[in-house]
C-alpha cells in the first residue's frame, strides 16, 4: 500500500478541474479538449497507455494516487509502462506502444526532428539531472581531461547532449572521445567496472553513485539540462483530446501535491528506483525543480533553440538544422496545459 494520503488541492485548481469536468466532450477527432465526456456519452478511447519513469517524479505521484484512473472511471483501461530513459520513451511513442511519454526536452526535439510525430503537452520539471561523472579514485578533474578517453552515454537523451555541450565548451568535439552508447544504468556499471573513464550520468542513478560510492561530478551546468517534457503522439492529441486533458489535469494536481509533500515524493522515488531515501531527497530537493509552469512555451523554445545547433553538428539528425528548426516550430501544443492551469 502507498504510504501517502491523497490531499485536497488548492481551491483555484479544484474549481478549474470541476469546470473542465462539467463542460463535456464528444467522441473522435472532433472531441474538445475538456476533461470529461458529456452526460450519456463515452470517452473517445477505451485504453490509455502512459509511461512512468524515475526521472519524472510527477509520474510516480500520478500513478501512485490513481489520479487518471479516478477521473476516467471503469470504462478506460489505463496501462502504465516504465521508461528507462528518454530514448526508450521515444521508442515507445514512435511504435505506438504508449500514447503519452516523458522525456527530456532535447530528446523530444531529437525525436521530432527525426520524424516522430510527437508534441509536448505539459512540462513536468526543470531539472538538473545530468552531469559528467568519474569514479571516486579518478584523476580526471575537468572535461579537457576526457580527450582520448572512453565515455559512457545514452544517445538521444539529455546526458548525451550535456556531454556534447560540455565538450564544446572545453574546446573538444565528440570525435575526441570514444562514446559507449548504453542505457543509463549500464553506463554506471561500465564506470564502476573501469570499462570507461567517465559517464554522462542521469539521476537518480547518478545521485546514488555519488552518495553510495563517492562518484565525482566533474562538470555540472543546469543550463545544459533541458526541461522535462510530457509528450503525446499527434494522433492521440487529435483523436483523444478528452483523455489527453485528463492526463494533463492529473499532472497539474500531482505537481501541487508534490510541492506540498516533498518528503512523501522522495519516498515514492526511493521505492520506485530502489534507492536510499537520502539519495531520493537529494534528487527531489536539490535537482528537481517542480515549481515551474506546466505550460510549454517560450522558455522551452529558447532552450531547444540553444541545443539545436549542437544536435545538428553531431550528425544524428538527417535533415540537419533545417529539420530541427521545423521541429521546434511544431513541437509545442499548449492547449491542455493552459486549461489545466487556468
Amino acid at each position: 500500500m502507498s504510504i501517502i494520503t491523497r490531499k485536497t488541492v488548492p481551491t483555484a485548481i479544484v474549481a478549474g478541474l470541476m469546470a473542465l469536468a462539467m463542460t463535456g466532450c464528444v467522441q473522435g477527432e472532433n472531441a474538445s479538449n475538456n476533461s470529461a465526456p458529456a452526460e450519456g456519452s463515452e470517452w473517445s478511447t477505451s485504453t490509455l497507455a502512459i509511461d512512468w519513469a524515475t526521472y519524472n517524479p510527477l509520474s510516480l505521484v500520478v500513478k501512485d494516487q490513481g489520479l487518471i484512473e479516478e477521473a476516467l472511471g471503469d470504462t478506460v483501461d489505463v496501462e502504465w509502462i516504465q521508461s528507462a530513459g528518454s530514448n526508450k520513451a521515444n521508442e515507445l511513442l514512435r511504435s505506438g506502444s504508449i500514447d503519452v511519454g516523458s522525456t527530456a526536452g532535447s530528446a523530444a526535439l531529437f525525436a521530432r526532428a527525426n520524424g516522430s510525430p510527437i508534441q509536448v503537452i505539459d512540462v513536468y520539471s526543470q531539472p538538473e539531472w545530468a552531469a559528467i561523472v568519474v569514479g571516486a579514485d579518478s584523476d580526471i578533474t575537468k572535461v579537457e581531461d576526457l580527450k582520448g578517453t572512453s565515455v559512457a552515454a545514452t544517445k538521444g537523451t539529455d546526458p548525451y547532449f550535456v556531454l556534447l555541450q560540455a565538450l564544446e565548451v572545453a574546446g573538444l568535439s565528440i570525435d575526441d572521445v570514444e562514446v559507449q552508447n548504453v542505457q543509463h544504468a549500464d553506463g554506471l556499471s561500465l564506470l564502476t567496472g573501469d570499462s570507461v573513464q567517465a559517464w554522462s550520468g542521469l539521476d537518480p542513478i547518478m545521485a546514488a553513485a555519488e552518495v553510495n560510492s563517492g562518484a565525482k561530478l566533474i562538470y555540472r551546468n543546469v543550463d545544459f539540462n533541458t526541461y522535462g517534457f510530457l509528450n503525446a503522439t499527434e494522433e492521440f492529441i487529435t483523436e483523444h483530446a478528452d483523455v489527453a486533458q485528463v492526463v494533463v489535469n492529473a499532472y497539474e494536481e500531482a505537481r501541487v501535491w508534490a510541492l506540498e509533500h516533498p518528503e512523501e515524493t522522495a519516498q515514492l522515488l526511493a521505492d520506485a528506483a530502489s534507492i536510499d531515501i537520502e539519495v531520493a531527497k537529494l534528487v527531489i530537493n536539490e535537482r528537481s525543480n517542480l515549481d515551474v509552469s506546466g505550460v510549454p512555451g517560450d522558455a522551452q523554445v529558447k532552450v531547444l533553440q540553444a541545443i539545436a545547433p549542437i544536435i545538428a553538428e553531431s550528425g544524428d539528425v538527417s535533415g540537419g538544422q533545417a529539420a530541427l528548426d521545423k521541429a521546434i516550430a511544431e513541437i509545442i501544443f499548449d492547449e491542455f496545459a493552459l486549461k489545466a492551469t487556468a
